[in-house]
């Protein structure tokens, strides 16, 4: 697993806990995170993650809240619900990560923890997410001079 796979992993992890115990303070943060084996850049990732996620969950919330058809934000799983916050905010606020990065991401974070629909759902969403934003073609050129 690559550090930023294991770190998109950790931050769910962090992020489900958090949603659990209702503490999305700093100290709590550390805890959880000091709590769970990683290597140390991996952890950084899902540090940058999740303090990014936390200070943006209105907005992220609200944005889901306007791609998501048939079903209120409210109704979500915890878990489908902090990889779609995850992939959104990523989306948004990582220029260097390629959009079909973060959605296959997100997509595969949400086959390994989700139910048996959580991957299409996700893709689905963020799908819609990206193309509203913008943001669907973001990075392509960076993958097409990679696979050159």
């Amino acid at each position: 697993m690559g550090l930023r796979t294991a770190g998109r992993d950790l931050a769910l992890k962090v992020l489900y806990q958090m949603d659990m115990v209702g503490d999305r303070s700093h100290d709590n943060l550390r805890t959880l995170l000091a709590s769970m084996p990683a290597d140390p850049r991996a952890r950084d990732f899902a540090l940058r993650l999740v303090q990014g996620v936390g200070a943006d969950l209105p907005h992220l919330d609200e944005l889901l809240g306007q791609v998501i058809t048939n079903w209120s934000i409210g109704r979500l799983s915890r878990i489908d619900h902090n990889i779609l916050r995850l992939g959104a905010w990523e989306l948004l606020n990582l220029e260097d990560v390629p959009a079909r990065v973060t959605m296959d991401e997100a997509i595969e974070l949400a086959k390994r923890y989700g139910d048996r629909n959580s991957g299409q759902f996700v893709n689905g969403v963020l799908d819609v997410l990206a193309e509203r934003t913008g943001l669907k073609h973001k990075g392509d050129q960076d993958l097409a001079a990679a696979k050159d």
